[in-house]
């Protein structure tokens, strides 16, 4: 696991980004899991992409309260230590990024007991907020009884999250991830309600049902419409990429909590400058990252180099860089991404973007 002071400097938007001046978890030393009246940003999981070392450099930047594991999928048996300390292996830091953000673990899967056993031994092996995952679209994952195909069934959502609730110690707290439903949107209130009376302290609501996928547009309405309802918190995702939709989306929901996906990928001090819009911290960041190879090149530098400590094979990290900057160039506006296609290896990356970067100077 790569080490890091928490007070250190870290590549941002233009001057370099202290640390802990953006972090209150990393200021305070506890964990903000959600809480009513307190506003927070969630850093989304997203299976294959904000993994551990994504995690690491996003919490570097700053602006999130905490983030969210990939799902670790619990079928035919109960994974064991081991594959918890492979698949989140910031338990062996407290349950911490390297820059001491802390980390939720997520499990997906559909048979209450084993999902209880697993999170139990999540919570042996160092997970302090365990979440469960009812919203993953991808036809595999629902063809073997996980994800979104629990919309379908509000009463096993119920009987997932209280059996998790049960097994777990009071002090770690249970959550649930959900979408608006399979086809039908209005399924999203009887599942919500199914998960809150399993004991979920809180639900983060994708504002898409499981047919739309990740299509445009989201459906925050609706999630304002259960918030409601509940008497617990409710965090909005969906299609979050800028701080004028945090502001829609916060006048549509009344939502204090938001997750953001896809958005901070694309624009990796958005979470910064949301922040500091809903008041969780002062921040000098812009609202909008550049798009040029000049401002992206401290940033994948530092990707690669936390890669690396982790060791992952130079292959795979290429790969994610490419997968990084793709998601990051949604809108088209990064031209350049193209050329960064053809390299083969970190230091091939690293010094085609120098190139780019002295012919095309930061904005």
């Amino acid at each position: 696991m790569l080490k890091r002071r928490v007070n250190e400097t870290v590549p941002g938007e233009g001057n370099r980004i202290a640390v802990a001046a953006h972090n209150p978890v990393m200021a305070s030393g506890s964990a903000p899991w959600i809480k009513a009246g307190v506003p927070a940003l969630v850093l989304a999981p997203m299976d294959g992409v904000t993994d551990a070392p994504m995690r690491a450099l996003l919490s570097e930047i700053g602006g999130f309260s905490f983030c969210v594991t990939e799902f670790l999928r619990i079928s035919h048996s109960v994974p064991g230590p081991r594959a918890f300390r492979d698949h989140t292996p910031e338990v062996a830091n407290g349950c911490r990024t390297p820059a001491g953000l802390p980390v939720q673990v997520q499990l997906l899967g559909g048979d209450p007991d084993k999902v209880a056993q697993a999170a139990l031994v999540a919570v042996q092996v160092g997970a302090r907020a365990v979440d469960l995952n009812f919203g993953c679209p991808a036809p595999t994952v629902n063809r073997h009884d996980g994800g979104a195909v629990l919309l379908n069934h509000p009463a096993r959502i119920r009987a997932i999250v209280s059996a998790v609730r049960t097994a777990l110690p009071r002090q770690v707290p249970v959550s649930a991830k959900l979408r608006l439903g399979w086809e039908n949107p209005d399924a999203i209130h009887v599942n919500a309600e199914s998960a809150a009376e399993g004991g979920a302290a809180w639900l983060t609501i994708h504002g898409r049902t499981k047919s739309q996928g990740y299509r445009p547009p989201a459906y925050w309405m609706p999630i304002g419409a259960v918030r409601a309802r509940l008497g617990i918190p409710i965090v909005a995702n969906g299609e979050i990429w800028s701080i004028e939709d945090i502001r829609r989306c916060r006048d549509q929901t009344g939502c204090q909590h938001f997750m953001l996906g896809r958005g901070a990928l694309a624009y990796p001090t958005l979470a910064l400058a949301a922040a500091r819009e809903l008041g969780i911290c002062r921040s000098a960041a812009k609202d909008r990252f550049g798009r040029t190879p000049a401002e992206w090149l401290p940033l994948v530098k530092r990707f690669i180099e936390i890669n690396g400590a982790m060791s992952a094979s130079p292959r795979c990290t290429v790969a994610r860089v490419k997968q990084w900057l793709r998601i990051a160039n949604h809108d088209g506006q990064m031209p350049w991404f193209e050329s960064i296609k053809r390299r083969e290896s970190p230091e091939d990356v690293v010094d085609h973007l120098v190139a780019l970067a002295a012919i095309s100077p930061a904005s």
